[in-house]
């Protein structure tokens, strides 16, 4: 009797993993075809040669080594590290001290945060085209209302000044995430106990204590996750810089993946498209982006133990 119990019980079993499974199976498949297969098949054409039409040709770690010696690759790593630095301290310092700032339950508060969000839901290529036009030296908004209320002397050619248009660039990109890591902040500080705020408001703590006592320390697993989606993002910057500046002025706002979408696909529709050079420059902003998050996860986790 014990005996055909747990065969029972052990076919029951077997007939539930069967059909989670088979649960599983259409995502699984939509998963290696759409994802896996051109991630591999990605690494593949990294070591090869093509125009993107015909055969391809098989040439090792080429690509590669061409891009140690292009330095307009170089110029566009350099513009990708000072663009992730810069935005992930922005992005991360602003709105945590917002978040906190708007942390109180009112009406108004919640109008602030809808408001903050706002720009978020905008797609980047909009947002970039809007900004460009506002940018624009000759009709633009910014330059016509410098000019209305007296301060002409100001105005610039903002996005083809390579002094300029790396700035407007970062601000754009800040104005247009901003609300996204507001509202990760936010949700963050409602896990935080209030009653840790008002032992500490007993103690004589003020605001800005607390800020830095109690806030940043307690909010550290959420910032690791903001500081990541950053880093990453912050690599593989597009759509933005492409709608703003298309990489200008002289290379001045190019990146990684602007670089790679005029290398696959020509300058602005014209030239001959080099797949494979073009792969193994996504392969390196791969590569950048899974070690920076790495040693962000290594940096938190070492810090988490002392903490």
């Amino acid at each position: 009797m014990v005996i055909q119990l747990r065969t029972k019980i052990s076919s029951l079993e077997k007939r539930k993993y069967i059909f989670g499974y088979l649960m599983i199976l259409p995502a699984l498949v939509f998963f290696t075809v759409f994802v896996v297969y051109p991630s591999l098949d990605a690494v593949r054409l990294s070591l090869s040669f093509w125009h993107g039409y015909g055969e391809r040709t098989f040439v090792g770690l080429r690509n590669y080594i061409n891009l140690f010696h292009d330095p307009v690759f170089w110029t566009a790593l350099k513009n990708n590290l000072i663009f992730t630095l810069t935005t992930t301290i922005l992005q991360t310092i602003i709105p945590m001290v917002l978040a906190a700032m708007l942390a109180r339950n009112t009406f108004l508060n919640t109008l602030f945060r809808v408001t903050y969000f706002i720009p978020n839901v905008i797609s980047f290529i909009i947002t970039g085209t809007l900004w460009a036009l506002i940018f624009e030296p000759n009709f633009g908004l910014l330059n016509t209302l410098l000019e209305k209320v007296g301060l002409a002397s100001l105005k610039q050619l903002w996005l083809a000044d390579s002094k300029w248009a790396f700035l407007c660039i970062v601000l754009v990109s800040l104005w247009q995430s901003m609300g996204f890591y507001l509202v990760i902040f936010y949700a963050g500080l409602q896990r935080i106990p209030k009653e840790i705020y008002e032992a500490a408001s007993v103690d004589g703590a003020n605001t800005l204590k607390k800020f830095f006592f109690i806030t940043v320390p307690l909010l550290r697993p959420v910032t690791t996750v903001v500081v990541i989606i950053n880093v990453i993002g912050g690599f593989k910057v597009f759509d933005l810089i492409w709608a703003m500046t298309t990489g200008g002025p002289n290379h001045a706002t190019e990146v990684m993946a602007t670089y790679l979408y005029t290398i696959a696909f020509g300058s602005i529709g014209t030239g001959t498209p080099r797949m494979g050079y073009a792969a193994a420059i996504g392969m390196m902003i791969l590569i950048f982006s899974v070690i920076a998050s790495i040693v962000q996860l290594r940096i938190w986790e070492v810090d988490n133990l002392e903490y």
